[in-house]
Formats: structure tokens, sequence, C-alpha cells
């Protein structure tokens, strides 16, 4: 659990509702159930429109990331890297195939079973970052769901403040019912900079650092596959990749 998304989470709902109850407002009006739809729904049709339904479902699963990120050890993946290159120095590249059956990680698997095929360096790096790039890529394009719902937010917030303004002329006569309905009207507003400014941005944000990380450590290994490829000292190797540390 990452305590600082939900810190930051709770310090934000908090900062908003002290705020109101500080300048002595109402806390019941912040809670605008239509405010909320508008705000809400609209961002999220919004963000259909604009990515394809596959990105956007993984874009809603990523989002857990925020708060569970995947798990990630560098440190670990330098040692089995290190502890491969051993293995392939004493008893050759073919004694690696045992740790591709053994292997869970996908990308682990590709890169040692490219050094049991007998790949070159070279080769073995340029077809490991042609992996890496469309990761990125891919994962990245889903991080960018929360990202757009951040862009999107506030436009609706103030769609929705406009809204609630023209109910608010069509009862002109009725005066005691402006300072109210104004009030009201703007709380679409609230609703659409603080979901952009406090959840959706900051979660694409929390996601991005994650992937970096994931992909950081997929370059680890990249690299210390191509020094065993080479027939790098596994010293050599192993204070190489303590750099990316």
């Amino acid at each position: 659990m990452d305590r600082a998304s939900l810190i930051g989470l709770v310090l934000g709902v908090a900062a908003i509702v002290g705020g109101q109850a500080i300048e002595g407002g109402q806390l019941g009006i912040l809670m605008q159930p239509a405010a909320f739809v508008i705000v809400v729904v609209g961002t999220l049709a919004a963000v259909l429109l604009h990515h394809p339904l596959p990105v956007f479902l993984k874009g809603m699963r990523m989002a857990r990331w925020a708060f569970r990120p995947p798990e990630s050890d560098a440190l670990a993946t330098i040692r089995r890297i290190v502890q491969w290159s051993h293995t392939a120095r004493t008893d050759g590249m073919l004694a690696l195939e045992k740790y591709v059956n053994t292997t869970r990680d996908p990308f682990h698997k590709a890169g040692l079973q490219l050094l049991v095929d007998g790949a070159d360096a070279a080769k073995l790096r340029d077809t490991l970052d042609v992996q890496i790039v469309s990761y990125e890529t891919h994962e990245r394009q889903a991080a960018r769901v929360w990202e757009i719902a951040g862009g999107y937010a506030p436009t609706l917030g103030i769609l929705g403040a406009v809204l609630g303004l023209i109910h608010v002329m069509e009862n002109l006569s009725d005066p005691s019912k402006l300072g109210g309905g104004i009030a009201v009207a703007f709380v679409a507003t609230i609703y659409g900079v603080g979901l952009a400014n406090l959840v959706f941005l900051p979660i694409a944000n929390k996601i991005k650092f994650a992937i970096a990380r994931q992909v950081a450590e997929r370059e680890i290994l990249c690299d210390g596959l191509a020094g065993i490829a080479q027939g790098d000292n596994p010293r050599i190797i192993e204070a190489k990749l303590k750099g990316y540390l």
C-alpha cells in the first residue's frame, strides 16, 4: 500500500471541507448530486470519446497502481543477472535454459531465451529495446486516461456552473432564492477543479512513476543480458548495473 497516496487523498478532501467550515459555510451545500453527475458523468463521456475502449478499461484498472503499485525490486533483478552471468561463464550459454523454464516474467524469459539461442549483444539489445519501447508506449497510453480526465473535468465544472446559473435566472422573480442558487451553481466548478487537481492528475502522475520504475528495471535487464552475451566479467556487470540504483 502506498501510504503517501492515501494520506494525500485524505488531506485534499480535508482541506476543502475544513476550509469551508473555517469560512463558516454549510458543509451540506457542497453535496450537490446534480453537479456531481454533470462533472463525473460528463468527464467519463469525454474520456470514452477520447480513447478506444480497451485503452480506457486498462486505464481504469491501472488506477489501483496509485495506491498499490506493482512490485519492483531492481536489486533482486541485478542479483539474478549476476547469478546468470556466473552460470554462463562456467557452464556456457546453454546452461541458462534451466532459468528460462523457471522464470515467470515474460520479459526475463524472452531475454534468457535469446541468450540460449546464441544472439549476440547487439541483436539481443535491439530485440529487447523494441519490447521496452512497446511496453512503455502501451502503458503510458493507459495512464493518459487519467491525465485526459484531469483536463476535461474543470471544463465540465464550468459547464455545470453555467447550467446552474441558467436555473437561477429562471427564478429572478424570487430574490430570496438567488444567493443560494448561485452558490449551488458554483459547486460544480469546485467538483471539476477539485477532482482534476486532487484525484485525476495525481493518479495519472503516480501511474507514470510506476511505469518509469518498471521500464528502468527492464533496461537493467537488457544491459545485464547484453553484458553476458559479450562475455563480460560478472563483477563488471554488477558494478555497471548498480549504477542504475
